[in-house]
């Protein structure tokens, strides 16, 4: 790190928007002029977002109808849960400190329940980006909702209570 940014900063100059339902703060950075037609409707080819989590907040548990792959750019490292169809949990940590585990890259497959949170907050903040291909849109996600996902993962309980919100 080379001086130290507050998240405000990098908001205002990555032009960064609040996420709707899932938390956080974006801004689409990419989106393909190609088309693909799929069962479900026209998708873009791919697309691409700069995506921050600042303390105290998080991306809630949700899921997308196609593989999405993340980029960790800076800031404090990440702690991704991601629980697959049969209800088993996996936990990855997004970062630079690859000699300890962390990764500056994971691939979520299409259909699996990913949340996120700050690992351990000293700036307060982190930065990432996605892409996707076929692109994202709305339509394709889905919040967790938090009583059926535990029924469904009760093993996974707390984990899914940290990352819904509570009217999910």
């Amino acid at each position: 790190m080379t001086n130290v940014q507050r998240p405000q900063e990098i908001i205002a100059q990555l032009g960064l928007s609040p996420l709707p339902e899932e938390g956080g703060f974006y801004a689409e950075t990419y989106r393909s002029s190609y088309t693909l037609d799929l069962p479900h409707g026209p998708r873009a080819a791919g697309t691409a977002i700069f995506y921050m989590i600042t303390a105290g907040n998080f991306s809630a548990l949700h899921r997308l109808k196609h593989d999405e792959i993340f980029h960790f750019y800076q800031g404090d490292p990440v702690t991704m849960l991601l629980i697959s169809e049969n209800g088993s949990g996996q936990e990855i940590t997004l970062g630079h400190d690859i000699i300890s585990g962390q990764r500056p890259q994971a691939i979520v497959p299409a259909g699996v329940w990913q949340g996120s949170r700050i690992k351990t907050p000293q700036l307060g903040w982190s930065l990432m980006g996605t892409t996707m291909s076929p692109g994202f849109e709305f339509a394709d996600f889905e919040l967790a909702d938090r009583e059926k996902l535990t029924a469904s993962c009760p093993d996974l309980s707390s984990e899914i209570a940290s990352l819904t919100r509570a009217n999910s």
